[in-house]
């Protein structure tokens, strides 16, 4: 249901559960749901608020605009409460990913719109470099400090622990920064939406569309975004590559028109964009940038493309060892909730359950794979016969996830 990294485009529109059967039958649930209220445990009245204010896109929540100072560096932030609260609220900080509309992602926005709704207070910090699509993800415990720090302040949130939350970049590091006694002793839990484990495995998958776990592999078409931003970051540390700045610079500039546009990656509407790439880069170097970014008809030759994932993730873990945050993971004590969508054509699914195998000393630490939740929007909904499993896993998974706090 929540999706990530990109805004959806107009053509995409179609795949969201607010039509069809899909829309009726979470309709009608509830309906249903609060004839039976006084039955219902605190954790499933949350999550019928929680679905009711995403499906019908009105919450009865109060918003505004604050602003956090990380080490001097002003943070935009958006707080979120629901209206009319009389007594001290559960508080949630929210973490995007590597996206240009950062926490004005439009369906950001409807997701802290309905965990507000929940009876929630939700701050939602912008990080300016992630906007700009810096892989910084150091920069992640201090903007957690920072609004811990904010919600401290605050004489309507209750203070004896918060939760955490990251979407895809941010997930993994998000729940890495409870291996920080500052941050641990003072959030109870997180809940990463869509994230990676092992960047290796990553960004092979973002090349080859190959992923594997449990000793069974797979196979998906992947979303170019994924290895645009990696190699607009990457590039010129890969031995050979130093002078490639001009190949770097236009994959950045694809990034963020993909970023600014919504549709994926591989829409032809970007070809038109290749090619004026193609006219502002060296012609020695033109294959290289058919290799990360060909034609929205091609897909980059395997080997080839294998080859260069090894090389960016050499670079990525010697110039920002952070990216890798197994290492922390595994101090993490806290309960940690995974969600991860199946046709994720971003970051597949096998690093959600990675995600929850580097999890070793967490005492609470669960994985969900769902068909509802996908980095982009190009996969359709389930079937009637899919949904019977696929809806009340989600829900579960959800009321879980907040019950965390």
């Amino acid at each position: 249901m929540m999706l990530g990294g990109r805004p959806q485009s107009k053509t995409l529109r179609r795949t969201t559960p607010t039509q069809g059967w899909f829309y009726v039958a979470f309709r009608l649930a509830l309906r249903i749901v609060p004839r039976v209220a006084s039955f219902m445990s605190s954790a499933l009245i949350r999550t019928t608020r929680y679905v009711r204010t995403w499906l019908t896109g009105r919450a009865d929540v109060t918003e505004e605009d604050v602003v956090l100072d990380r080490d001097g560096t002003p943070i935009p932030a958006t707080l979120l409460r629901r209206r009319g609260a009389r007594e001290p609220l559960p508080g949630w900080i929210v973490m995007h990913g590597i996206t240009r509309p950062g926490r004005s992602h439009p369906q950001l926005v409807r997701f802290t719109r309905a965990l507000a709704a929940t009876g929630a207070a939700v701050l939602v910090p912008d990080v300016p470099e992630w906007r700009k699509l810096d892989l910084a993800p150091t920069l992640t415990r201090p903007t957690i400090l920072r609004a811990i720090q904010a919600f401290d302040g605050m004489s309507d949130v209750r203070t004896e622990g918060y939760g955490l939350i990251g979407f895809s970049f941010g997930a993994p590091h998000t729940i890495a920064s409870m291996a920080d006694p500052a941050i641990r002793d003072r959030v109870l839990g997180a809940i990463g939406f869509g994230g990676y484990c092992h960047l290796e495995s990553t960004i092979d998958f973002m090349f080859t569309g190959e992923h594997e776990y449990g000793g069974q592999s797979h196979t998906l078409r992947p979303d170019p975004y994924g290895r645009w931003i990696v190699a607009a970051n990457y590039l010129t540390s890969v031995p050979g590559y130093e002078d490639a700045g001009d190949v770097a610079r236009e994959l950045r500039r694809l990034a963020a028109l993909a970023g600014d546009t919504g549709a994926v990656a591989w829409d032809p509407i970007y070809d038109p964009a290749k090619v004026e790439a193609r006219s502002r880069i060296e012609p020695d170097r033109l294959p290289l940038l058919d290799l990360i970014a060909p034609a929205s008809n091609e897909e980059p030759d395997l080997e080839e493309g294998r080859r260069m994932a090894g090389l960016l993730t050499e670079a990525g873990s010697r110039i920002e060892p952070g990216m890798e945050a197994g290492p922390d993971l595994a101090e993490v004590e806290r309960p940690v909730h995974i969600i991860h969508g199946y046709k994720d054509h971003l970051i597949p699914y096998t690093e959600g359950h990675r995600l929850q195998d580097a999890l070793v000393s967490s005492s609470d630490a669960r994985a969900t794979v769902t068909r509802l939740f996908g980095h982009s929007a190009q996969d359709p909904f389930p079937s009637p016969a899919q949904a019977i499993r696929e809806v009340p896993l989600f829900l579960r998974a959800i009321g879980r996830a907040l019950e965390t706090i």
